[in-house]
């Protein structure tokens, strides 16, 4: 039975072999020069302004991530409905259950506002800080 795999691994090792010599002769004949210029940030042809650790809106992430999930939804919902007639009521009961999970997915993140880009300030009120227990040492 191991056999059968005995191609796959062959093909596996003369390929990461292809990688490793290609990277081995791109370093023998690379230009070696580097100057304060090559080494800077390439953003885009632009000149680099400020510094690069700057702290980036959380919600960036979180849009790209909904996106993500309700992208893979899509993905996987277009094979399904090309042969839904092949699979009968288990495969759209199972598709059916995968949907509705999205959906309360998708129910929540619009409930908490994750999907507004801006996001409404809080009131006033902040959350109580509780004062420390009576007899109990701060520090």
């Amino acid at each position: 039975m191991l056999d059968e795999y005995a191609n796959v691994l062959i093909f596996l090792g003369i390929g990461a072999l292809f990688v490793v010599v290609n990277l081995f002769i791109g370093s023998l004949i690379r230009p070696r020069n580097p100057s304060a210029e090559k080494l800077s940030t390439y953003e885009c042809g632009e000149e680099p302004v400020g510094g690069s650790w700057i702290q980036f809106n959380i919600r960036f992430y979180v849009i790209a991530l909904d996106f993500i999930i309700f992208d893979v939804e899509v993905v996987l919902l277009y094979p399904w409905a090309v042969v839904a007639n092949d699979f009968g009521w288990y495969g759209f009961g199972a598709m059916s259950i995968f949907a509705v999970v999205l959906l309360l997915g998708l129910a929540y993140a619009w409930r908490k506002g994750a999907l507004e880009w801006v996001r409404p300030k809080l009131s006033g009120r902040q959350a109580p800080v509780p004062a420390p227990a009576a007899g109990s040492r701060v520090g």
